[in-house]
């Protein structure tokens, strides 16, 4: 374990993406609770994407465009969904617990497929690991794994940050009905540019 690795995992973790703007509106909308469960479920997100570096599919992906196309637009259309759910619902971002809490299940669930369907952590370990570990050398895979779950805890430590500090303003910005129908709009309308931006990025 470096500290150029340790510098540069935290640098992309905070970057914000998909998995970042699921666990803010997360938090925004339910409370501390489902953004820190959001984080947990972006965090076994990156599970599948660090199994596929270490067996090979990776290397699938790359050589495959068909494999990396399907991959890539089922996350767009993933997106595109999330998109319009939080148009649709407007119960999400409103002040009080009237509305029913989303289930633990549902939100890792969603939380889960929101990195799952993104083919891009997958090509991210195949060209970031390498720098800092030596694949071909005795006890590389032990080196990924440690690697791997650096990365991991870095993901769940800095997005459930997120998460609770989205919940933390939650009541003074849920108590403003133009605020939150900005905010929904702005959630639903980064979901989009998020899908688009997907759509458009080239392996």
């Amino acid at each position: 374990m470096t500290v150029p690795f340790l510098i540069t995992t935290l640098v992309v973790v905070v970057t914000p993406g998909t998995g970042v703007f699921f666990t803010l509106s997360a938090g925004l909308s339910r409370g501390a609770r489902a953004g820190v469960l959001a984080a947990f479920a972006c965090t076994l997100g990156v599970v599948p994407h660090l199994l596929a570096a270490m067996t090979g599919l990776a290397a699938l992906m790359q050589t495959s465009a068909t494999a990396f196309e399907v991959v890539r637009y089922l996350g767009v259309g993933y997106l595109l969904y999330l998109a319009w759910s939080t148009v649709r619902d407007r119960s999400a971002f409103t002040a009080g617990g009237d509305q029913p809490a989303r289930s633990a299940t549902r939100v890792i669930v969603s939380g889960v497929l929101v990195n799952l369907l993104n083919p891009k952590p997958t090509l991210f370990f195949v060209a970031f690991l390498p720098q800092f570990v030596d694949t071909t050398a005795p006890g590389s895979t032990r080196a990924m794994l440690v690697c791997g779950a650096v990365f991991m805890l870095l993901t769940f430590a800095v997005f459930s940050g997120y998460g609770i500090f989205a919940a933390r303003v939650r009541d003074r910005v849920l108590t403003r009905p133009r605020v939150t129908d900005w905010l929904r709009r702005s959630v639903a309308g980064t979901f989009v540019a998020l899908g688009v931006t997907l759509a458009l990025t080239e392996r």
